[in-house]
């Protein structure tokens, strides 16, 4: 075995510190200049800039998704599932089936696509347990926040599932640096305290290097920060906090030993309860559908 690997796996202390504090100076840089996303965000490059343009043509969308079959084929998927086609009129072309599902969805399938095949690289399978529940975690809390702006506000469903399933960017993208360095992959729990301390703000970043809608970006903060349950759904924001809470939030998911300090969830699930039964059932549409 490499000398000089094994003394870098037994880091501990001090040592493993630093090596944390390194890579998130390397992610700060990064964050400052031109971020470098996993080769499955960058396939998806031209779309993201198209659909940056709200009056661009349903066809100019079309031609560009017909390049990436994986895409083409989740979206006439989706399409056609029960979640937009409850009345069983299947729609056979990709521009039938973007006019039906919406921008914001091609733009959500877009990057759930990337977010589950980065999870899969080879890499990352040491966080395999983590990166699952976070994915589950990230596709409860889109379904939730679609189903909340569906019977509480006006906001559009879909505009509120993209902002769902994008609010822990961050977290993927720190899972997806520590697996690059063997000190952190040989320590799988101590990266989960990263997450926690840094996914908020490096998420907000990414977010906005990724063109996406600056209402979407602006949902997503301190989503997981302690604040005062809204008495009514207003924002994009509110629902975003909701659905976390809904799904999961502080990631009480992966820290049972740490106390939670987001809003009380029994109140949560008081006031909302009743649609538990909704949100599991299009989560695992999604997921189905996503994965």
């Amino acid at each position: 075995m490499d000398t000089n690997q094994e003394a870098d796996q037994d880091k501990i202390g001090d040592a493993l510190n630093a090596q944390r504090f390194h890579m998130l100076e390397d992610i700060a840089k990064e964050l400052k200049g031109n971020i470098v996303f996993p080769t499955y965000f960058d396939a998806d490059a031209h779309l993201r800039k198209a659909l940056q343009d709200p009056n661009v043509p349903t066809t100019r969308v079309a031609s560009i998704v017909s390049l990436e079959p994986l895409i083409a084929s989740k979206l006439m998927r989706l399409a056609n599932s029960v979640l937009y086609n409850p009345q069983c009129i299947s729609v056979h072309t990709l521009p039938a089936a973007i006019t039906r599902i919406g921008f914001n969805q091609v733009r959500a399938t877009s990057l759930a696509i990337a977010m589950d095949q980065m999870l899969r690289c080879k890499e990352m399978a040491v966080f395999g347990d983590l990166t699952r529940a976070l994915w589950i975690h990230s596709l409860k809390s889109a379904a939730a926040a679609h189903v909340l702006a569906s019977n509480y506000t006006r906001i559009n469903p879909d505009e509120a599932l993209l902002a769902g399933l994008v609010h822990d960017l961050g977290a993927f993208y720190i899972i997806y640096r520590a697996a690059q360095y063997p000190e952190l992959r040989s320590r799988p729990d101590s990266v989960k305290y990263l997450i926690v301390q840094w996914h908020e703000s490096i998420g907000v970043t990414l977010l906005n290097a990724l063109g996406l809608p600056e209402n979407i970006v602006e949902a997503t903060i301190d989503h997981d920060q302690p604040q005062p349950l809204p008495e009514t759904l207003r924002t994009l924001k509110d629902i975003v906090y909701i659905a976390n809470i809904l799904a999961g939030a502080r990631f009480e998911w992966m820290l049972q030993d740490l106390e939670m300090d987001a809003a009380n969830p029994k109140q949560v699930h008081s006031t909302y309860g009743e649609l538990l039964p909704q949100i599991e059932a299009e989560a695992k549409e999604m997921q189905a559908v996503f994965a």
